[in-house]
């Protein structure tokens, strides 16, 4: 594809994208079906769109910073940067003084290689433009255009990580690697690791998960027959922690309360050797719909889903103290995935994190009524804010006396979860996870049993 149709590309995407209409990759996905035609787009070229216009969201308050000197629509501006932050990244970056390196994804004004394909598609105003915002030091920069966070939500993560914001901000600002949880009901995690090697693909056991691997790059995982045959699915490792945490048993009535494309469901199903009864309930159909081919290929029998239309739906009071065990992974401001979805920072707010708050407390509360005696209740976020966790928790905790908080360190003991007690918080009561610390998206649990 040539140089100047593919900075075309990159420039529109980045348009649709900062409408922040859609989720990012909802818009991407789109962009693809609908340009198809118009671009011949091959798998390096869907690659470079795709990760111009993440690098724009990640580094959107820098980029935003430069975008002024330069010339033309500020949409081509920003896929610039964000198309040469691009190409760097898949150059091997040389090594500069501590404090004094260009700002991450720079490379030297004068460098050849990788910018050369993107400068054939620049005027030469837009080039010298460009080497000059490559001249520009890490350590010059204001704060803000060195964390690209909104302010709203840069002192509740200092407040909580201390010295380690800076190291949290690079990994937030960086890319997940690609996690897959082995189907335990049909495979050995063993035997799909030595499976994908044999493939070519490099897969390293996940350090906490038992049903874990860990790959680097993004191989075309449904061409091969372990993904066809369901021995794998795409999962964080720190996912796979929360549905381990439930320790669903065989046999038992379980409920994953808010269970989406099912990621979760399944491995708890897994985990129950497909015995017993598994209810995955959402309030999105559509979403329900996603769940469907992978349940088939993951052989499981006992997963049932139902659409409800809210948490207080009939459904759920059919089945009012009758469950053994209950998941509510509750939506989120999704913050902990920044990893993945960076445009999530740009599209939440303090008010919309007041608002889930209220819809957290409500769900929460009716889930719990599912439970019987002796069952055990998990609440569960990918965020990253205290009042959308320990909050929610300690409020839990206060209004149900007949719910006893769990430690989930000991819990994690006894599922002889390695290191345990560094995946929770001082006390150990509540798992607590970071992009920084365990190299998985930011992930909340709170645990109880009934009386």
């Amino acid at each position: 594809m040539h140089p100047k149709a593919l900075l075309e590309a990159c420039t529109e995407l980045v348009r649709l994208t900062l409408k922040f209409d859609h989720p990012a990759d909802a818009v991407v996905s789109k962009f693809f079906r609908d340009y198809r035609k118009t671009y011949a787009f091959g798998p390096r070229e869907r690659a470079a769109l795709a990760e111009t216009v993440y690098n724009v969201l990640r580094y959107k308050l820098r980029y935003d910073h430069f975008a002024p000197s330069g010339s033309g629509p500020k949409e081509r501006r920003l896929a610039i940067l964000g198309f040469a932050e691009h190409l760097d990244q898949q150059a091997p970056m040389a090594s500069g003084a501590s404090g004094n390196k260009p700002a991450p994804g720079k490379r030297k004004a004068d460098s050849s290689g990788p910018r050369d394909f993107l400068k054939s598609a620049l005027s030469d105003p837009e080039i010298v433009w460009l080497d000059a915002c490559a001249q520009v030091q890490t350590a010059d920069l204001m704060e803000r255009h060195r964390h690209n966070l909104p302010e709203w939500l840069v002192a509740p993560l200092k407040a909580q990580v201390g010295d380690g914001f800076w190291p949290l901000v690079a990994r937030l600002n960086g890319s997940a690697p690609l996690d897959l949880r082995v189907n335990t009901f049909t495979d050995k995690r063993s035997d799909v690791q030595h499976e994908l090697k044999l493939a070519g693909i490099q897969a390293t056991l996940t350090p906490y998960s038992p049903w874990g691997l860990r790959i680097d790059g993004k191989p075309a995982l449904s061409q091969l027959d372990a993904f066809a045959r369901g021995a794998i699915e795409v999962q964080d490792e720190g996912s796979q922690l929360l549905a381990l945490l439930l320790d669903a048993k065989r046999g038992e009535m379980v409920v994953d309360f808010c269970a989406g494309a099912g990621g979760k469901t399944l491995a708890i199903g897994a985990a129950m050797r497909s015995t017993g009864r598994l209810y995955a309930f959402d309030t999105s159909a559509h979403r329900l719909e996603a769940l469907k081919p992978r349940l088939a290929r993951s052989k499981l029998s006992n997963v049932h889903p139902a659409a409800i239309a809210h948490e207080r739906d009939d459904r759920v009071k059919r089945l009012s103290g009758k469950i053994d065990r209950v998941l509510v992974d509750a939506p989120c401001s999704g913050l902990g995935t920044l990893r993945r979805n960076p445009d999530m920072k740009w599209r939440q707010s303090p008010q919309a994190v007041a608002e889930l708050t209220v819809k957290q407390t409500a769900i929460l509360a009716s889930a719990a009524r599912l439970l019987k005696s002796g069952g055990r209740l998990v609440y569960a976020t990918c965020s990253v804010l205290p009042e959308e966790n320990e909050a929610i928790a300690q409020a839990f905790s206060a209004a149900h006396p007949d719910f006893v908080p769990m430690s989930a360190a000991q819990t994690l003991v006894e599922l002889k979860v390695e290191n345990a007690a560094s995946l929770c918080t001082p006390d150990g009561l509540y798992l607590r996870l970071w992009p920084h610390l365990h190299a998985t998206d930011g992930f909340f649990a709170a645990a109880w049993t009934r009386k």
